[in-house]
């Protein structure tokens, strides 16, 4: 039986928390034809609400540190401001979003992750996700909004890397759907030359990546994201696009396979 395609798309705080870009991201999102959802980060609007409240917010390595008064921050913003924000501006445009964390219908279940060289705090490693429900939500015709939270079916929420969260739903979704994961950035796409912004590498399977990263094209950042993507065709997703917000409908930037 032939399955139907999702398109799933992933977009980073910044384009989320300005007014202008979220406006724009939500027209496009919108004109995607067929089943689709989204994920969603919000990290600068979480460090400028715990400055307000004199909370210090501590990064390693790009990752936020989550203590017990960061975590209740991160829920509120990610859980609420952020993710509610989105769904009123898809319902006006007439897509039917429901806004979700992993706890909500016991979504995607994580586990603390264990102290190594850093405490991460309450940060959630992803070990189950619940794609039959989300499947069934999807053919109802409802788009998933989903916010960088699970929980430990323990009681506890737990911060989880957006990226990780948008990979891990694609995967478990791969058995229902021909999953196409889209991950927007502030670039085209992944580039040749960093300071040349038209220079998208259009295609990358797994032998030019490691190439590339062995010549020091590919670097910082990009490493993991890159690393999830070929992870996620691994188990079963169909392509993976990283590209520029504004081109999410479009189909162009850097198709990995």
């Amino acid at each position: 039986m032939k399955k139907e395609k999702l398109t799933l798309i992933k977009v980073g705080g910044k384009i989320v928390e300005e007014e202008e870009t979220l406006k724009n991201l939500l027209r496009d999102f919108s004109q995607i034809e067929g089943f689709k959802a989204l994920v969603h980060g919000g990290g600068r609007s979480a460090t400028k609400l715990a400055g307000q409240l004199g909370i210090e917010s501590k990064m390693v390595n790009g990752r936020r540190v989550t203590d017990a008064e960061t975590l209740k921050v991160v829920t509120m913003v990610y859980g609420g401001l952020v993710n509610k924000n989105i769904v009123a501006g898809l319902q006006a445009l007439n897509v039917n979003a429901l806004g979700l964390t992993g706890a909500d219908m016991n979504l995607m279940r994580s586990e603390k992750r264990p102290v190594a060289e850093v405490d991460y705090g309450f940060v959630g490693d992803v070990k189950e996700v619940n794609a039959d429900l989300l499947a069934s939500l999807i053919h109802q015709g409802i788009v998933p909004v989903l916010a960088p939270l699970t929980h430990d079916k323990q009681g506890h929420m737990l911060n989880t890397n957006a990226d990780t969260i948008a990979g891990e739903a694609a995967k478990a979704l791969a058995k229902h759907f021909d999953v196409t994961l889209v991950f927007c950035f502030e670039k085209k796409g992944v580039l040749r030359d960093e300071n040349d912004d038209e220079s998208v590498i259009p295609e990358l399977d797994r032998a030019a990546f490691k190439q590339l990263v062995e010549e020091g094209v590919i670097q910082g950042g990009m490493i993991p994201k890159l690393e999830n993507s070929f992870q996620a065709i691994d188990a079963g997703v169909k392509e993976v696009i990283i590209t520029q917000a504004s081109e999410i409908h479009q189909g162009k930037g850097t198709k990995v396979y």
